[in-house]
């Protein structure tokens, strides 16, 4: 039994703006239905004795000492900026409705 459709592919190519033919979308459908049953598989298996990790195998992470070193002068920061007041970036306002 599928557990997704071309209907919710569509659906959710269209949330992403992109644009599937008919035929993509039905093969997609499979492709991710090919997929939830590998995670059914994969919910099968007992890792009760298996400590969790998020690497299998230890990583090195090189660490810097942190120093103290000169930032960047204001001025030249926002120098080639679109838009600048003072030293300050302006950007154009993110939520509808919210005025200055």
């Amino acid at each position: 039994m599928s557990r997704i459709g071309p209907g919710e592919v569509e659906r959710i190519a269209k949330l992403a703006r992109l644009r599937l033919e008919p035929a993509e979308a039905a093969a997609m459908a499979a492709d991710l239905d090919a997929v939830l049953d590998y995670v059914e598989q994969l919910a099968e298996l007992d890792t009760r004795e298996v400590a969790p990790t998020s690497h299998v195998t230890a990583l090195a992470t090189p660490l810097r000492e942190d120093r103290v070193a000169a930032s960047l002068a204001p001025e030249v920061a926002v120098a080639n900026a679109p838009a600048a007041e003072g030293s300050a970036f302006e950007v154009p306002p993110v939520l509808e409705g919210v005025e200055e």
